[in-house]
């Protein structure tokens, strides 16, 4: 499965890609900047309130290694409402603007006539 991940760039941007957007329970705790308590924590409460349900993850076995549980956009989005963080202000913030960014149309009329129109 291909996936892709959101990530916080050293200047502060953040890049969330479109399409399959699947993260790891350790790079959310990376994205987020918290510890792995916290978001555990986290993860718990947006389960106990019945917002997103535990289907909604994806479990995905890595060969020969380990388990994977995965989260799709909306427990990433959940958590970043939730947590408290900076990495989660980022993430809140790109949000927002992409969905309340305004898209407006600018229209230029630009007259190219003299003010006599060339009569005399």
């Amino acid at each position: 499965m291909e996936r892709a991940i959101i990530t916080i760039s050293e200047s502060g941007c953040v890049n969330i890609p479109y399409g399959n957007v699947w993260m790891s329970f350790s790079e959310l705790v990376v994205l987020f900047d918290v510890a792995a308590p916290t978001l555990k924590a986290a993860i718990r409460a947006i389960y106990k309130s019945g917002v997103i349900t535990e289907h909604m993850q994806h479990c995905e076995v890595i060969p020969y290694t380990y388990w994977a549980t995965l989260y799709n956009m909306n427990m990433i989005v959940a958590l970043a409402f939730r947590i408290n963080s900076h990495g989660a202000e980022k993430i809140r913030g790109e949000l927002l603007k992409r969905i309340c960014g305004r898209k407006e149309k600018v229209c230029y009329l630009f007259s190219l006539a003299n003010s006599t129109f060339g009569w005399s």
